[in-house]
Order: structure tokens, then sequence, then C-alpha cells
């Protein structure tokens, strides 16, 4: 009868005590251990905004969760980190849809020039076209959310636009949708990420580049530029996702997933805030460093913005003969970005 008791005593020692979700034996489990995956450089402030997302998990959690972070690419490059989450090479990653041109049509109608003023509204408008057409083309991992950056604009080297005939022949580096803007304006859009832009530039690869003002600063391609365009009127922006593997994702208990949701609706509007504040700077750099900014006078405005009205219409065609919703997509992006502003 003793050694019954014994044995009951022991088995009941063996079962963990659960307090919100999370064991209150932590010490003794070993933490769930994940990978994140992004291919912003370490020093960028979306880099340090992707750590910081790590450790609040890890704060959060009660240290249920331990997250390895890999930036710059380490663990895998831009056009790979999506697929990669999806096969498990990381368990989560952040990147620029963009990069896998076509593969996303209907968060790629979110890059569109449709007139961005901000980090704030263009992240704004992404995760509510995530949530009003809830796409397929993301279905293999589970979104954590979006988030956008401020206006993109044409910078070049040696060459100021002031009007659209400045832009017929340029060879803009541009990605996505930014390459339709390029195309609209007369210039010759040449594929590139990010990463390689500077290198571009710096030896006259290209004649230019299609990116926020941040960039400038982030991306140091203020050092090889001479003049921007910032015309708001026909603005892009570049959409990013952050997401999981949905295996990884699965095996968490729901306690831990709410948690991470509830991290994820605060992380969003950081990184959409902290675009808006690295534009300020990277304006400033840009300045500093003797180039210019070009402002357009409101009827050379107007003939730009009529320029890409047509590539606008085309993509949501294109969206249309996919029975994707094209039209009501765009139409969608235009009433939310009013709405914002």
């Amino acid at each position: 009868m003793l050694i019954k008791k014994l044995i009951v005593v022991l088995l009941l020692a063996m079962v963990p005590t659960f307090v919100g979700g999370f064991t209150s034996t932590a010490e003794s489990a070993d933490p769930v251990k994940l990978t994140y995956a992004n291919f912003f450089p370490p020093f960028h402030v979306q880099s340090k905004l992707a750590e910081s997302w790590c450790q609040e998990v890890e704060k959060r959690t009660n240290g249920a969760l331990k997250i390895d972070y890999y930036p710059g690419g380490t663990l895998a490059k831009a056009p790979q980190i999506y697929d990669g989450v999806a096969s498990g090479v990381a368990d989560i990653g952040m990147t620029v849809l963009a990069y896998s041109r076509g593969r996303f049509p209907v968060l790629g109608a979110v890059d569109l020039p449709m007139g961005y003023p901000n980090g704030v509204v263009a992240t704004k408008v992404a995760n509510a076209v995530l949530e009003q057409f809830k796409p397929d083309e993301i279905k293999d991992t589970q979104v954590m959310f979006l988030h956008a950056h401020g206006p993109g604009y044409i910078h070049t080297i040696k060459k100021p636009v002031k009007t659209l005939a400045d832009m017929k022949g340029l060879k803009i580096r541009s990605t996505g949708m930014s390459t339709h803007l390029v195309s609209a304006l007369g210039g010759t859009p040449v594929g590139q990420s990010m990463s390689e832009t500077y290198t571009s530039l710096q030896k006259g690869v290209v004649d230019g580049s299609a990116h926020p003002l941040e960039s400038n600063k982030g991306w140091k391609l203020a050092e090889v530029l001479d003049y921007c365009v910032a015309e708001n009127s026909v603005a892009y922006t570049t959409a990013m996702i952050v997401t999981m593997n949905k295996a990884k994702w699965a095996a968490l208990s729901p306690e831990i997933q709410k948690t991470i949701t509830e991290i994820n609706a605060e992380w969003l509007l950081k990184h959409g805030q902290a675009w808006d504040e690295i534009d300020v700077e990277g304006k400033t750099v840009f300045i500093e460093k003797g180039n210019q900014i070009i402002t357009l006078d409101p009827k050379e405005s107007e003939k730009w913005e009529a320029a890409v009205k047509p590539a606008i219409a085309s993509y949501a065609q294109e969206l249309n003969a996919k029975g994707l919703k094209g039209t009501e997509i765009v139409d969608f992006i235009t009433k939310t970005i009013e709405s914002s502003k």
C-alpha cells in the first residue's frame, strides 16, 4: 500500500502545472527554439525592430519560445525567404513580396503607384487588403503581419528629372510594381533587389533607382546619388511580409498563438511608424550629402499622375482576368488611402 502511494505521488510530481497558458515549471522545460530569417542588414531600423519582436515574444511567453535571429540574408536570401519559411528552412521570415514577381498578385496591387502619403498609411492599406481579400497566394504560411514603406520616389545620378521628357530612356533600378511606375513615366526598369542597388549606382550600371527616402540612409544610397523627384501623386510603396511556417505555428498552444497575435498588432504599427521616422532621416542625409530634392510644378504633376493611371488600370484588368477582383482591390486601396489621410 505504501509503495502504491509513493508511485502516485511521483506521478503527480511529474505533471506540470499551467499558469496563463505557459508552464510554471519553465525552468525545467526546454524552450521551443525557432529561427527568424531577414534580408535587412543588422544596422537597419527594420532589422532592429524584427529583432525586438523576437525578444518581446520570448519575454511575453516567459521563455517558452526562444527565437534565433538571422539578419542580412545570413539564413536565406531575400527572394528565397518566403519559400524557405514554407518549407522549414526558416521558421519565421521577413521579405519583400515583390522580389518574387508575379507570385503574389493580390498583395502586389498594394505596391502600385497609388499616391501613398506615408508608411503608416501604406502599412494600414497592406494589412487591410490582407484582411479584406484573404488571398490564397499566402495560404502556405501563417502570416504574422505586413508592413510597407513610405512614398517611393525616382532618384537619379548626374541627370535631374523635372519633366516626363527627362525620364525617357533612363535605366532605373526597381522591383515589383515600381517597374510599372518607371515604364509609365518613360524610363527603362532594371529589376534588382535593394542589396544590389548601391553597387549598380556606384558603377553606373543604372541611371537611378526607385526607392523611399529612408533608403538614402538605411542603405546608404545618398552616397551614390544626386537627385530625387519627390512626387507624391504617383508615389508607390513596397509591402513586406512577416510570416511563419504553418506546422510550427500549429504546434504552439492557443495561449502562445494569442500572445504572438497581440504582439503582431503592436509591431506592425511600430514598423509603419519607423518607416516614416527614417524617411525624415533619409531626407536629411540626402540633403547633407549635397544632393537635390526636386518638386514638380502642379501642371507637370498632373501629367505624371495621368501617365500612371493606365498602368494601374491595366494591372487591375490582369487580376480581373484571373478571377482575382482586380478592380475591386484597386478601388478598395484608393478608398483606404483617402480615408486614412
